[in-house]
């Protein structure tokens, strides 16, 4: 039967050796040398490389690979590597601060077909919000801390009343052919080192119309961020009390992380020009990518900065010279090639005009951050107006998204 084939876990790493032992630990407690493992740690200082020297040395199907640094390449090139260095025809990637259980992998297997993503279902601790795509439940927010045993219950008595139930939606950990994350292109080199890779191609694979299926009875528990977003002994912020009575405790981003995340929502916002979307499940919503120009009288340049990744192209009657230079420093993208003078040829089939003095907060979020929405629910060529914007409508044709714009090695 499918559940008996054997696959490989991929396992992408850094600073986090704690959390890497107790996930590689709950492989082999649950499946023994069933399964094959790679482990790719990303230029670690913490012996986490040395501990994986002597597990791959102890264990024929432990693999690995390591990024020498000094600087880090992220998940977004580790992903990759490691499901191209897979031997076996299906690969499930697992964060590494994640306990896997014994059905774990036959409870996902069950539903895996080609063309399809299949994600396993979160139990967390308390440090994200609650969401009904995942269980919060507090079994330690640490690998000393963990109950196993209460874990072990509650997965099993869940498990029953879950039992081959599915719902739509995507995130980690997540499973699927080989050959299928090839077809997609692999993660976008755009969102490495980290923060958004998912996400952009959870977009992707929507788009290319793989099924997208979570299944309710595969669980893993999530030590949540470890190595990535939140660090060692935990600092929290603050306790953040729910409609249903329970707290939500929100941890303090790590330095680094925060650095990250401001820069890849910018990246984001150029790619697709929406925020991240998705419904209560998880399941990506992904609207039209149309080409797009502004032209922005009375601009400035803190309106530039704000306005810039949101579209194709910008006209701007203030000096870009200072924003272009700095800009281009944090961006993949040729920044320069985006910064017009009003009154160059214009360019792209969405060309929205405006005043830059009378943009606000509530007609930015409810406009510009909508305006593929707004483009796909007009569907006509022609000009319109809306509150203070014009909008010159001069094709429909959409652009292509499915690969990815800075190619990784697939």
């Amino acid at each position: 039967m499918a559940h008996y084939q054997r696959i490989t876990f991929i396992i992408p790493c850094r600073n986090n050796v704690k959390y890497l032992k107790q996930a590689v630990n709950s492989i082999e407690d649950c499946y023994g040398d069933t399964h094959n493992i790679i482990i790719l740690d990303d230029a670690s200082t913490d012996g986490t490389w040395e501990w994986v020297q002597l597990m791959e040395d102890k264990h024929p199907y432990i693999k690995s690979y390591r990024n020498g640094g000094p600087d880090r390449v992220g998940h977004t090139v580790l992903y990759d590597i490691g499901i191209k260095l897979a031997e076996t025809p299906i690969v499930t990637i697992l964060h590494s601060d994640m306990i896997v259980t014994q059905n774990y992998v036959g409870n996902m297997l069950k539903h895996l077909k080609p063309l399809s993503v299949v994600s396993a279902t979160r139990i967390e601790p308390p440090l994200h919000p609650p969401g009904p795509e995942k269980y919060v439940k507090d079994f330690g927010m640490e690998p000393e801390t963990f109950d196993k045993a209460a874990f072990q219950k509650f997965v099993y008595e869940t498990e029953y009343l879950t039992e081959g139930k599915t719902t739509k939606g995507i995130f980690a950990p997540w499973m699927l052919y080989k050959e299928d994350f090839a077809q997609i292109g692999g993660h976008d080199l755009l969102f490495a080192p980290m923060e958004l890779e998912d996400s952009d191609i959870f977009n992707r694979f929507h788009l290319q119309q793989y099924e997208l299926i979570q299944s309710r009875d595969a669980f893993v528990y999530h030590m949540t961020c470890r190595g990535s977003r939140f660090k060692d002994g935990i600092e929290i912020e603050r306790e953040i009390p729910l409609p249903d009575g329970t707290i939500w405790y929100k941890p303090k981003d790590s330095e680094e992380y925060t650095k990250l995340r401001q820069n890849k929502f910018r990246e984001w916002w150029r790619k697709w020009h929406t925020d991240v979307l998705h419904d209560d499940l998880m399941m990506p919503i992904v609207p039209n990518r149309y080409t797009t120009s502004f032209v922005v009288h009375n601009c400035n340049p803190y309106l530039l900065a704000v306005l810039e990744p949101w579209c194709d192209d910008i006209y701007v009657d203030c000096d870009f010279g200072s924003y272009v230079a700095t800009e281009s420093k944090e961006s993949m993208f040729k920044i320069s090639d985006k910064l017009h003078k009003i009154g160059d040829v214009m360019k792209n089939d969405i060309q929205i005009l405006f005043d830059g003095t009378k943009l606000t907060n509530e007609n930015f979020e409810q406009f510009i951050k909508n305006i593929p929405f707004i483009i796909q629910q007009t569907d006509s060529i022609g000009s319109f107006e809306w509150d203070i914007f014009q909008m010159h409508i001069l094709n429909l044709r959409t652009k292509d998204m499915v690969q990815p714009l800075f190619k990784n090695i697939f």
